[in-house]
């Protein structure tokens, strides 16, 4: 049988070479074709393999292509292809934090089969609260309420510890262990390097070398056991990663030590002291393996920093709510709202879910989803959203968006996958890492037979210390760790800085951006028109404003809907239309009382071949000069009279304009408005060129010919008229304000919809991209570094050899300085 699967991630020769590999080793495949242009593979099999086995076949020979069913919902063009893995949402789902199998999850905590680290926890979006009574804990409900016992009220219970903590405490038990073991065997030991040793005068020193095995025993079986049972599953499912060089290491002294103390006969005179007992390294095991699990548990508390900002914002959702029944307030779970349920929020409360003000006004403070720190004043029908913060006065808010659903949750969500999310940069990574190991053995392997051939005596003493050291030092997860670690820091900065990064690849190529595509409406504007005047050329024609009104009030168009506020503003009555049809991009036409109105811009003009006075078009051309947006008026294929509608210009765009031209960014307005109006919003913005009378499917060629110039392009956007365009340039940028926000649209989303976002996502995609090379050039640096030391190329000039428990130490601090380096992207400022 023959099938063909889309094989989504390869970019060259070698990759295609590989994925062949991969899949012709499964026993059931008897031919492989990659083609890379379709990125498409076609397999003969002798009995059906599953899609999941064909996945797992190229996850383990380190290959992190996606292999899916033809017609399976794949974004991907010749700029850029993004996946998109439906998770669970909530605890009891585990990552690795190197993310060695891409965005892979777990049901249950335990080993990365491939790196053999602890798996991570993923936050929950939605937190459950539960009660119970501070006299009878035995009390637990999913709400408030009172106790049944006693009467008193019940009050939230403390959050359950995670997964994190607890492996954290778990190993901090057997740090403690491991440390009240270890100390005693090294103490033993580096008292037999002294002139006269003080304990042979206590007892012999073949006493004292037992007392180090059964010393060293609980430190290997017990605190430090972890560590073999990883090594034995890398080297048998071939994943080889820091725990093998750490399990042969380790072993290799432990089991030569033993063997030296019970049969110490089988080695020669090299191996042996004046006094004839054989050098034993029960102190380097237990030492060693004691500063492999120090390492565990600084490393099991520093991830719990690089997802602080997830925590963060777990914080900020509230646990209840006041429902307002029938006029009287009720106290609620969060859990307990639905969908149009009003609440009242008191002063100083977190807003509970997602709304509309329904009653009453206030000041708001969001920057804890915006990143802005001035509160924002809200009043009836204003949006509000879930963890902002109420200010000095109360109101009634009718609920929207609830559970999953709120704007907070989406964002928690949307951080947890973007952490997990891979950048293209971790491919070298991933490429050495895939060699690592072997070499480090291959080179420790070397190393004993050089020091054992042409070192000095006890030649074959050195040569084993030498090689235990070099495999020792190798430090495989500082380079893995190098880039998840900032991707994860980086991308819960922005969220708290009110920029959604939907995946690491974004926030890699932002940094590369070098022309921005941006709408006018909405992005560079407030998008929010108004209607500053409705001029008439025959003044006695005063029923003009009802005429366009009636016909605006079948449309949903934010112009229409300034006009028909403008009407009311005025108390003008609307009055039935026929026939009405909207012209897309071009405006709207129906029947008002007998008379055919037609409302839009030129084109809509030319269409319905109406006539245009020359003096009416001279009147529009001064208008549209000073940045205003007219539609024409024609009634009987006649053109009347104009609208002039008026959006004002962000404040902060001027600012973020020059700040992105000063960091070599073209900027270009792409917009459906006429050449007047588009330029006079150029001019004043300084931009650097624009294009009038745009349609979407101009806007998507537009950037096919910028992108075949090599230019690096980001969209900004709506996310709904300029879908077409998001998806085609390279970075796509939803602009959206509270929880109208398309987070599902683009690549990057700015919370609060401005340009001054788009600034801070090129400074956090520039901070983390140097995050990266340096922590990156600091694994590589120590173990091209680290493995010629220990093998001691510093010997014969210095004189120097490296322990191999200064080799530990060394190892276990490398990874830690990677995550600690990582989180120096908290303190940066966007």
């Amino acid at each position: 049988m023959k099938h063909t699967y889309k094989l989504i991630g390869m970019t060259c020769m070698g990759c295609k070479a590989n994925a062949e590999s991969a899949l012709g080793n499964l026993k059931e495949i008897t031919k492989v074709e990659v083609d890379l242009k379709e990125s498409e593979v076609t397999i003969e099999m002798s009995s059906h393999v599953p899609l999941e086995k064909l996945q797992e076949a190229l996850l383990k020979a380190g290959l992190h292509y996606t292999i899916e069913m033809p017609g399976h919902e794949h974004h991907h063009s010749d700029h850029k292809h993004h996946q998109k893995v439906q998770v669970k949402d909530g605890n009891g789902i585990f990552y690795c934090p190197m993310h060695c199998e891409g965005e892979k999850t777990y049901e249950k905590p335990g080993d990365c089969p491939v790196c053999g680290m602890d798996l991570i926890e993923q936050p929950k979006a939605v937190q459950k609260t539960q009660y119970t009574c501070p006299m009878h804990p035995e009390v637990i409900k999913d709400g408030p309420g009172s106790c049944p016992i006693c009467g008193m009220d019940l009050v939230p219970m403390k959050p359950t510890e995670s997964e994190e903590d607890k492996t954290y405490q778990k190993l901090l038990k057997k740090m403690k262990l491991s440390v009240i073991f270890a100390v005693p065997v090294f103490i033993i030991s580096m008292s037999m390097h002294l002139p006269s040793n003080p304990l042979t005068k206590v007892m012999p020193q073949l006493y004292w070398d037992w007392l180090q095995l059964f010393l060293t025993i609980p430190v290997v079986f017990y605190t430090c056991w972890m560590f073999f049972e990883r090594a034995w599953k890398s080297i048998i499912t071939w994943n080889l990663n820091m725990f093998t060089l750490v399990g042969i290491g380790t072993g290799a002294a432990f089991l030569f030590s033993i063997v030296g103390l019970l049969f110490p006969d089988v080695f020669p005179a090299e191996f042996k002291s004046k006094s004839g007992d054989v050098s034993l390294y029960f102190e380097a095991t237990a030492v060693i393996l004691t500063l492999v699990l120090l390492g565990q548990l600084l490393e099991a508390r520093a991830h719990s920093q690089t997802s602080g900002a997830i925590k963060e914002l777990l914080k900020l959702a509230p646990s209840e709510a006041v429902l307002v029944v029938d006029g009287e307030d009720k106290v609620v779970s969060i859990h307990d709202i639905k969908a149009g349920d009003l609440l009242r929020v008191k002063p100083g409360d977190k807003i509970p879910v997602d709304g509309v003000i329904f009653e009453g006004k206030s000041s708001i403070d969001e920057s804890m989803i915006t990143g802005e720190p001035i509160p924002v004043d809200k009043t009836v029908d204003d949006k509000v959203s879930s963890g902002t913060i109420n200010g000095t006065q109360s109101f009634v808010m009718k609920a929207e968006r609830v559970g999953s659903e709120t704007l907070l949750s989406q964002i928690i969500q949307m951080v947890n996958d973007a952490s997990r999310s891979r950048a293209p940069i971790q491919k070298l990574a991933d490429t050495i890492s895939k060699y690592f190991v072997p070499i480090v053995v291959l080179v420790s392997i070397i190393t004993f037979i050089i020091w054992a051939n042409f070192g000095p005596e006890p030649a074959t003493v050195y040569a084993f210390v030498n090689a235990v050291a070099v495999l020792i030092i190798a430090c495989p997860c500082a380079l893995g760790l190098a880039t998840p670690m900032s991707v994860m820091v980086g991308v819960g900065k922005g969220a708290q800085n009110g920029v959604l990064i939907k995946n690491a690849e974004a926030l890699e190529l932002m940094n590369k951006v070098n022309v921005l595509i941006t709408d006018k409406t909405g992005t560079l504007t407030e998008g929010k028109p108004s209607v500053e005047k409705v001029v008439a050329i025959d003044e006695k024609n005063t029923d003009l404003l009802q005429q366009i009104a009636s016909l605006n009030q079948y449309s949903e168009h934010p112009l229409a809907q300034a006009v028909v506020n403008y009407a009311k503003q005025n108390k003008t009555t609307l009055i039935k239309v026929n026939d009405f049809e909207a012209v897309a991009g071009k405006g709207v036409v129906g029947t008002v009382a007998k008379d055919k109105v037609a409302l839009g811009n030129k084109k809509l003009m030319e269409q319905i071949q109406a006539s245009i006075p020359n003096e009416l078009e001279t009147k529009i051309t001064a208008e549209q000069k000073l940045g205003k947006t007219v539609s024409y008026i024609s009634v009987n294929a006649i053109a009347v009279g104009f609208v002039s509608i008026s959006d004002a210009i962000k404040e902060s765009s001027k600012a973020a304009v020059k700040a992105l031209m000063d960091k070599g960014v073209e900027v270009i307005m792409l917009t459906g408005d006429n050449e007047n109006t588009a330029k006079a919003v150029a001019d004043e913005l300084h931009l650097t060129s624009f294009k009038a009378g745009c349609l979407p499917e101009d806007k998507l060629e537009f950037i096919k010919k910028l992108q075949a110039e090599g230019k690096i392009v980001a969209m900004a956007g709506d996310g709904i008229n300029d879908a077409p365009a998001l998806a085609q340039s390279n970075v796509g940028i939803a602009m959206g304000t509270g929880t109208d926000v398309a987070i599902e649209s683009s690549e990057i989303t700015l919370v609060k919809g401005d340009l001054q976002g788009i600034v801070k996502a090129k400074n956090l995609s520039h901070a983390v991209m140097k995050n990266i090379k340096q922590n990156l050039f600091f694994s590589f640096v120590y173990n091209v570094l680290g493995v010629p030391i220990a093998a001691g190329v510093l010997f014969p000039i210095f004189g120097v050899l490296l322990s191999p428990i200064i080799a530990a130490l060394a190892m276990s601090f490398s990874s830690v300085s990677v995550i600690a380096n990582s989180l120096r992207l908290r303190k940066v400022k966007l």
